[in-house]
């Protein structure tokens, strides 16, 4: 029994969102019930404006509100770079550091051939497309995972006849962290990238 079938059904979706447990959908579902309708309605609204209005770039593939995303768009940005990521939000990760310049190519997933995922189910021809005489870098800033590996190395093959330089970024020790708590593997692809003071 619950008190509330309609709270629970809030709960329900919110808890089907990712990161968010039972508990936290519980209170966020409490919260709003807090707040004054009309904050409730707008929130309704930015939700179904945003599921009808938002679409993927017709160049790199993030999602935006226009035909091409901002990035795309402005002349203020390097066209011969290009940052591959695995997914739109990777993008806003990347811009938050506000150290890239270039322009981006989101391919909204990553090679699995154990699920059933091949090149044909990314947005893999549409890169290649983009890797013309402008271009002189593409950059790999995919999840450093068997998946990310594999779509790492499959782009290599495919544009280095291109005469495009494949770069990736570099993997490591994060900084704040103690050398005793990393893995292996962290600790040994931070030898491989280390760099010159």
């Amino acid at each position: 029994m619950v008190p509330s079938n309609s709270i629970e059904q809030v709960v329900e979706y919110f808890a089907a969102l990712p990161t968010i447990g039972k508990k936290t959908a519980r209170r966020l579902a409490f919260h709003l019930l807090r707040q004054p309708e009309e904050t409730v309605q707008a929130f309704a609204n930015a939700l179904v404006h945003m599921r009808t209005h938002v679409r993927e770039c017709n160049t790199c593939h993030t999602f935006t509100d226009a035909e091409m995303c901002g990035i795309c768009a402005s002349q203020k940005r390097d066209r011969t770079v290009i940052c591959v990521v695995e997914e739109p939000s990777d993008v806003f990760a990347v811009e938050r550091t506000n150290e890239y310049r270039g322009l981006y190519h989101v391919l909204h997933g990553a090679l699995n051939p154990l699920d059933g995922v091949g090149p044909t189910d990314i947005r893999l021809r549409e890169l290649i497309a983009r890797l013309g005489a402008d271009v002189h870098e593409v950059i790999l800033a995919l999840n450093p995972n068997v998946e990310g590996e594999v779509t790492t190395q499959y782009i290599a093959k495919m544009a280095s006849p291109l005469g495009v330089r494949i770069t990736r970024i570099a993997r490591g020790v994060p900084v704040g962290a103690d050398l005793e708590f990393a893995d292996d593997a962290t600790l040994a692809r931070a030898f491989e990238g280390r760099t010159d003071v």
